[in-house]
């Protein structure tokens, strides 16, 4: 015999929940999360729409000291060069050989001026340096040192349009993710080029990797290649990570 009264139960904690995130939406129209609707991210967008509604939107995440420094494991992607099939593989191995100096990033979408930007392009901007905590899905953290160049100001010598809500981001090693304005433009979020004092290493990332400081690790792009501004939301289809299991919007 099936349990009705616990089936009631969680029906109505399900309901509920639904309830409270659409009221909690309701309040932020421009902000509603691209994954609203689906009832297994729910939980998704409670935890987006309260932060979001609780924090203040420029509010900082703990930065350390030297001393507090400790060892950082590399997953997933280490070497597109070696990983990489055909003509990626190639092109990673190609910039890799030449110390990176014909990478670039490309700029575009809703943006005043579309442009690129070579490694050194980036360095010649006002750099940032923070130790922050990197916190994994998989349950551990690490703390490290982050060099490189706000997001913000990337995005601010392109000229983002005012319609702008979201910044995507493409991947050498062929994935495809996006934040919001929100985080794009926090002071902590930076494309980092380095990594503890040196150069950002091959298996962390090179030649630069986004940091999203207030959002789990996996938000922390490698190997970038492309920035798209949009105006809607993008997922990146197959290559992002909904449609992978993962959550969008993974706030910390």
């Amino acid at each position: 015999m099936k349990n009705t009264g616990l089936i009631t139960r969680r029906t109505a904690l399900i309901t509920g929940l639904a309830a409270a995130g659409g009221l909690v939406f309701a309040r932020f129209p421009k902000q509603l999360p691209p994954t609203y609707g689906h009832l297994l991210r729910v939980g998704d967008n409670v935890t987006y729409a309260a932060q979001r509604a609780l924090l203040p939107g420029q509010s900082l995440v703990r930065e350390y000291s030297l001393a507090d420094i400790t060892s950082f494991p590399a997953t997933g992607t280490t070497d597109p060069g070696a990983k990489l099939p055909g003509a990626l593989g190639e092109t990673y191995r190609r910039l890799q050989s030449g110390g990176f100096a014909d990478w670039r990033l490309a700029v575009e979408g809703s943006v005043r001026t579309p442009r690129t930007f070579s490694l050194a392009e980036l360095k010649q901007l006002p750099s940032r340096t923070q130790i922050t905590r990197h916190t994994c899905e998989e349950g551990w953290t690490a703390i490290g040192q982050w060099s490189g160049v706000q997001l913000s100001r990337v995005l601010d010598a392109v000229g983002i349009l005012p319609t702008a809500r979201f910044a995507v981001f493409y991947s050498v090693d062929d994935w495809v993710d996006c934040i919001d304005m929100l985080d794009a433009l926090h002071p902590q979020t930076i494309l980092a080029y380095g990594m503890n004092g040196r150069d950002l290493p091959i298996q962390h990332g090179a030649p630069a990797r986004l940091r999203v400081e207030r959002q789990l690790g996996y938000k922390s792009m490698k190997y970038l290649h492309r920035i798209v501004v949009t105006d809607a939301f993008d997922d990146g289809g197959k290559k992002g990570n909904i449609q992978n299991g993962w959550a969008w919007y993974t706030g910390i």
